[in-house]
């Protein structure tokens, strides 16, 4: 059973691992997030959950306006040829999260760890991150380097590189 916002925010607290969590109307997409987020402060994310040509997992979060070429990402993270995204029953199976709702916490559940995780660089400049918490009907705020100590927390050690292609030199 995937674990639950109750089960998140528990887990973030035994860590020591302050954040705040607001609700709202359900997101699914970038687009919808800018229209409905209002003063939520802090970076914004966008989450990619990809598979490569031989299956292994990628979960890639970065600035959700960070341009992305897939074509090209996967020989910078180390992945096996080009990506494709993920089914809708592999990401369920491994993050417990649906579509729309794609997001670093989803970790919690990928146990024991099958994802290997990369953050854009421009993000983690950032004081703050925010993500869903599991469902698409809240935005939680994390401090960066609170967002990677989670992610080991989950035994995952997260790549924190450059994505965004527009920013490369």
């Amino acid at each position: 059973m995937p674990a639950t916002i109750a089960d998140l925010e528990a887990y973030l607290g035994e860590l020591g691992i302050e954040t705040k969590t607001v609700t709202h109307p359900p997101l699914h997409t970038v687009a919808e997030s800018r229209a409905l987020r209002g003063s939520i402060p802090g970076a914004h994310t966008k989450n990619l959950f990809l598979r490569d040509k031989k299956g292994a997992l990628f979960l890639v979060t970065a600035l959700e306006d960070a341009e992305i070429d897939l074509k090209r990402l996967h020989a910078r993270i180390g992945a096996s040829g080009r990506f494709s995204f993920g089914k809708p029953d592999l990401l369920l199976e491994t993050l417990g999260v649906v579509p729309g709702a794609v997001t670093p916490f989803g970790l919690i559940n990928d146990s024991p760890p099958r994802l290997q995780v990369v953050f854009d660089a421009a993000l983690m400049a950032n004081g703050e991150v925010n993500c869903h918490p599991l469902v698409n009907t809240a935005t939680t705020t994390i401090a960066a380097e609170d967002l990677i100590a989670f992610a080991r927390a989950t035994d995952h050690d997260p790549q924190v590189i450059a994505i965004d292609e527009a920013s490369r030199p």
